[in-house]
């Protein structure tokens, strides 16, 4: 059987259609796997202070190159900038060797997984980042937020505060702000406010008051 002119005009446009779409997909799947890789705030050491510092890809530029190649991956915020905007960028070499360990919310994840709440002792587990955040307990005794720290201070914020539970960081706001609205029971408690195990009370007393 013979082909017409038109049914071969037609199949050929069909044929070009495919390949087409079947492009865009491929492109749009690119895109799309680019801006998850470098989607987030991440915290990285700047090449010239040698100290953290928060980053930020442009995520339009990274995924619409990576349609048509290697994806031009270029800073669009640094905790650094205005001063040091026209630097080299060299951290980026950083971010492709890092990957997602750099990230801050896998920072913030790792972090407090394992720990217990430093007031009710319940154990955190995956954070879900629809939830409100977790709190940190500091030296001075008072809870703040943990997106309320400068990400590129957090490593260092690490070492010295306490994970704290969102309800028991409403709870001790509460508790401080109005002190003569709230009744406190004698228990375990160190000087924060904190939960301290008999066992160990001497330790970790003495860790939260050196802080």
């Amino acid at each position: 059987m013979l082909f017409s002119d038109s049914m071969v005009s037609n199949l050929l446009l069909i044929a070009i259609l495919t390949l087409v779409a079947g492009g865009a997909v491929f492109c749009l799947i690119a895109a799309f796997r680019t801006y998850l890789r470098y989607r987030g705030d991440r915290v990285v050491t700047c090449p010239q202070s040698k100290e953290p510092a928060t980053v930020h890809v442009k995520l339009s530029s990274a995924a619409i190159s990576s349609m048509f190649g290697k994806p031009a991956v270029r800073l669009d915020e640094c905790s650094r900038w205005p001063e040091r905007q026209h630097c080299g960028q060299g951290c980026l070499a950083e971010i492709d060797l890092a990957g997602q360990n750099c990230l801050v919310r896998n920072m913030v994840n790792n972090w407090y997984k394992g720990k217990t709440c430093a007031y009710c002792q319940k154990p955190f587990d995956e954070l879900h980042w629809h939830n409100p955040a977790p709190a940190l307990l500091g030296p001075n005794h008072t809870c703040v937020q943990w997106n309320e720290v400068r990400p590129e201070q957090l490593a260092q914020i690490f070492e010295t505060y306490l994970p704290v539970c969102w309800n028991c960081y409403i709870a001790e706001t509460y508790r401080r702000k109005f002190p003569d609205r709230v009744t406190n029971r004698n228990w375990e408690r160190g000087a924060g406010g904190e939960y301290v195990p008999k066992e160990t009370g001497t330790e970790v007393q003495t860790k939260t008051e050196s802080k």
